[in-house]
């Protein structure tokens, strides 16, 4: 029997082949993902003479990116939206006060190992961290999936990234790969399917696995997993009584390229504008005055995100000259965290707390920035216009960062600031 990658396997599970690196395979999609771009699958769907969605069971619709809908044009899009899923008797869609769908999919339990998952968003990658291939396709491609259950794919070659050491103090999961991604390169995984494993993301949470997944596309991937555990058992025991098994590579399965990166001594990172891979310690920016702080997002909107940036601004005020804006993933994040007092101690520091949405992340509402402003964010893009104007600037960091910008009214490090 020949080994096998993770992405071979899911994908011959998935088209009934002998599927290998490189082979063209057409594959039935387990779960597809839309959110209000489902109205751009919709007119792709009509023009293609479809009539009815051959399986609605397999997907799940929602809002996140503009709620509530910040323009005319945005709300007449979910009334479209929202007629289609009564007209179709779609059994799963999730309305504007549900969150970002990248915390939604995995946390109501949609998301299984071993799935093969596709969305309307490239960041449909994060859902990799419970070990399914899940990748980003476009509206047309959305179009036929509904109407056919399934999509041609390329089986990609294997990355693997080994993440050796034990982080430091105030290092976490965003910092470990935007140091991956400062190495690689933005093009450094393209098309390819990303493996995180080592030492480091076995101690990972679920929500830090999450990071890692959503940011591989920044580097061109088209998936990115970590192989299911204990963790993930725990994590799908109370969202789930679907059955799964874990898919991992066989032990001499092709890869392509392995790297390894101890990250024993990283530091917090910062990716500077206008590119993800365009990374440096924070030393070499600290002290660049900033405008805004943002701490939310498919990337780090999560528990453990809001928990340490309350941890690091408890009891203090964040700077007079910045914009603190937090915007928890989804609603039973803002329920938990306001259950905790997060969300107070956070509004008492002086944050603005939105909604859960992607609004700020986007640059479609809830934060704009103008020219010749800056921004430190918790999100995974700094591109041009990105949050607001192209004149702007973005800088990608950890809450931990984030927060201890915010606190000085600069790029800051959050060790120094913890001292």
């Amino acid at each position: 029997m020949v080994a096998k990658t993770f992405a071979e396997k899911v994908l011959s599970r998935a088209s009934g082949t002998d599927a290998k690196a490189g082979d063209i395979v057409t594959a039935k999609v387990d779960l597809g993902m839309s959110h209000e771009n489902t109205a751009l699958v919709l007119k792709a769907f009509k023009e293609m003479g479809a009539e009815r969605i051959r399986d609605p069971d397999k997907l799940v619709i929602l809002f996140d990116h503009r709620v509530p809908a910040p323009t005319v044009k945005a709300a007449e899009g979910h009334k479209e939206v929202r007629g289609f899923v009564r007209e179709e008797a779609i059994p799963t869609f999730y309305d504007s006060r549900e969150g970002v769908c990248h915390e939604v999919l995995p946390s109501k339990g949609h998301v299984l190992p071993g799935m093969l998952v596709v969305g309307s968003d490239s960041h449909t990658t994060t859902y990799g961290a419970l070990g399914a291939f899940s990748t980003g396709i476009g509206a047309s491609e959305m179009a036929a999936v509904w109407a056919l259950g399934e999509l041609w794919l390329r089986v990609p070659e294997t990355l693997r990234v080994r993440i050796e050491g034990r982080l430091p103090s105030m290092v976490g999961a965003k910092d470990a790969i935007l140091k991956v991604i400062g190495t690689l390169g933005a093009d450094g995984a393209d098309y390819q399917c990303v493996e995180f494993v080592g030492e480091v993301v076995e101690r990972f949470s679920i929500a830090s696995r999450m990071t890692l997944s959503n940011m591989s596309v920044e580097m061109g991937a088209k998936a990115g997993v970590c192989f299911p555990d204990a963790k993930t058992e725990q994590f799908l025991s109370s969202r789930t009584t679907k059955k799964w098994s874990a898919v991992t590579s066989d032990e001499g399965a092709r890869i392509r390229e392995t790297r390894r990166l101890d990250m024993s001594d990283l530091g917090p990172q910062v990716a500077k504008p206008h590119t993800v891979d365009n990374v440096a310690p924070v030393e070499r920016v600290a002290g660049l005055a900033i405008d805004q702080a943002f701490i939310g997002s498919c990337t780090n909107g999560r528990m453990e995100d809001l928990t340490v940036a309350e941890a690091i601004l408890r009891g203090k005020e964040a700077s007079k000259k910045v914009r603190l804006i937090v915007a928890p993933a989804s609603r039973d994040i803002y329920i938990e965290a306001s259950d905790r007092g997060i969300l107070a101690s956070l509004a008492r520091s002086g944050a603005i707390v939105l909604n859960p949405g992607c609004g700020p992340c986007l640059g479609a509402h809830e934060g704009l920035l103008a020219s010749g402003e800056r921004c430190i964010s918790t999100t995974n893009r700094n591109f041009k216009g990105r949050m607001g104007s192209p004149q702007a600037e973005i800088y990608l960091a950890s809450p931990a960062t984030v927060a201890a910008s915010a606190l000085k009214g600069e790029i800051a490090d959050p060790r120094e600031v913890a001292k």
